[in-house]
């Protein structure tokens, strides 16, 4: 069978397992799957299916971690996933005005992609940054801070552009 993800890939899961007592490599799960999405773009069924196998795990038990953690996407997404965080904290201040506003600036709901395939919006649990809402996180990779209208104005036409 064909390897999923490239040998840089494997390797860097490799290192992530290293770091394990050799019977618990189970424990780079989380690692794995990030490794893995990163690579692909989402967490699918053959992503799934060999990050249990590479790790000696059932599919069900990466299953279980893919879908308990938002940061793991287990549908595609379009090229940009905002997570928006609107626990309480964010929520009073702005957070959920700052998820309308990008709800209505992009013309979908939470957990849906632009026509165009740019953009995936999500509801995102604390993102850890209360001082500094709104917040939002870009791909898993970049937050970003005191989200005003303004500030997702610009935002969404960088990203437009890149």
């Amino acid at each position: 069978m064909k390897p999923l993800l490239s040998d840089a890939a494997y390797q860097r899961i490799d290192r992530e397992v290293a770091k394990y007592p050799a019977d618990q490599k189970q424990s780079a799960v989380m690692a794995a799957l990030t490794i893995a999405q990163d690579e692909i773009g989402w967490v699918s069924q053959p992503v799934i299916d060999d990050v249990a196998a590479y790790l000696s795990m059932t599919p069900i038990a990466v299953w279980e971690v893919a879908t308990f953690y938002n940061m793991y996407a287990t549908k595609q997404p379009g090229a940009f996933k905002v997570a928006i965080c609107t626990c309480l904290p964010c929520a009073l201040r702005d957070g959920e005005k700052a998820a309308h506003y990008l709800k209505d600036k992009l013309g979908i709901g939470f957990g849906e992609t632009t026509a165009d395939g740019r953009f995936t919006l999500v509801e995102s649990e604390c993102l850890g940054a209360c001082g500094d809402a709104p917040v939002l996180l870009v791909n898993n990779k970049r937050m970003c801070s005191f989200m005003s209208a303004e500030k997702l104005d610009a935002l969404v036409d960088e990203l437009k552009k890149a």
